[in-house]
């Protein structure tokens, strides 16, 4: 059953995703042909990805070839300029400044205090997500870390409510990077998208031509495996 998406997005919650590619003729059928979304035009050259006509995810252009190709995870905030200077305050960095997008609203791009990158959204007319939490949609961000106990006192602090608050149900977790990942990989947020077999959607990446990054693995929030598109940017699928 899908959410009312006005419901759902106090400050701190996972509210928007996208992908920065180089080839958004590409990205639409790599993650048509996985995860089933139709697109329609959205902002500039961006699109728009769809679930039942709900928006589930952007696809972005890269505007500059030294930019990384990744997937993106923003959380809510009715004020970006204030997160940020909380962020700056918490020893985090500005990417980039708050930024309207025409009547959409205000997005921005910060690191936390050991370069993780995340996007803050300021909704106007688009609030964020359609559909969450269901196959072919956003179901979690983990925060893959150094240090577990500085990540949870960073984001602890910035989005209280969202992780502690009363009823709180985060979508978002955090672990050590060498979990997964080998020891150099910097910090970093991977985006993890709901899928009913895991197995299956893997056979899916492979014959879209992307790559299996980790297999599936047991987590306490469902099973999981790492993967890229055809471009490179890694993300996560989630079986619950």
């Amino acid at each position: 059953m899908a959410e009312n998406r006005a419901s759902a997005y106090g400050e701190g919650v996972p509210c928007w995703v996208d992908a920065q590619l180089p080839d958004i003729e590409a990205g639409k059928r790599f993650y048509g042909g996985l995860f089933g979304w139709a697109f329609r035009a959205a902002h500039g050259s961006s699109v728009w990805a769809l679930r039942e006509d709900e928006p589930v995810a952007a696809l972005v252009p890269k505007t500059d070839g030294r930019m990384p190709t990744v997937w993106t995870v923003y959380f809510a905030t009715p004020d970006a300029e204030a997160v940020v200077r909380r962020v700056r305050a918490a020893g985090g960095q500005l990417v980039t400044a708050p930024t309207r997008i025409a009547d959409l609203g205000v997005y921005a791009l910060v690191t936390d205090a050991e370069g993780a990158v995340f996007g803050l959204w300021q909704a106007d007319g688009h609030e964020g997500f359609g559909r969450r939490r269901e196959p072919g949609g956003f179901a979690w961000a983990e925060l893959y870390t150094r240090d577990t106990g500085a990540a949870n006192a960073f984001y602890g602090d910035l989005f209280h409510e969202a992780l502690f608050g009363p009823g709180a149900e985060p979508d978002f977790g955090r672990a050590p990077v060498s979990d997964v990942f080998p020891a150099e990989m910097p910090p970093h947020f991977l985006v993890h998208f709901r899928v009913e077999d895991c197995d299956e959607a893997l056979d899916t990446v492979r014959r879209l031509g992307g790559r299996v990054q980790a297999e599936p693995f047991g987590t306490s929030y469902g099973r999981v495996a790492v993967v890229t598109d055809d471009q490179g940017a890694s993300f996560a699928l989630l079986q619950r």
